[in-house]
């Protein structure tokens, strides 16, 4: 049986990205992002005992994300961020608005960030 491809069914473009504000995050000296997620609830603190898993998991993103992360501020739409993208990558972010529209689904998807309406 074919694998069925996952549509992204909602115009991503017309949100307002929000970081959840329990993510804390920090920036290397090269520029890179890295979010940084704690662990929590019965399951995590009974694997971190049992099993040695970290308290803090370390999520590094690659370098158009760790471009957008920053500017994530609860007020710029995505087609701004994408301008933005734009003005600093150009054809290095191609196709601009599909990889923008899947790493927000990504963002939201593990509650990174919320979206809102424009």
């Amino acid at each position: 049986m074919k694998k069925k491809e996952k549509v992204i069914n909602q115009n991503y473009l017309e949100y307002i990205p929000v970081k959840n504000n329990s993510i804390r995050w920090e920036e290397d000296s090269k520029g890179t992002i890295t979010l940084l997620v704690e662990n929590t609830g019965f399951f995590n603190r009974a694997a971190q005992k049992l099993l040695a898993k970290p308290k803090v998991t370390k999520i590094h993103l690659d370098k158009l994300g760790s471009f957008v992360w920053p500017l994530i501020d609860g007020e710029t739409d995505i087609i701004r961020l994408g301008e933005m993208v734009d003005e600093e990558f150009g054809q290095e972010a191609a196709p601009l608005y599909e990889r923008l529209a899947k790493y927000f689904q990504i963002l939201e998807s593990y509650h990174f960030i919320s979206l809102k309406n424009t």
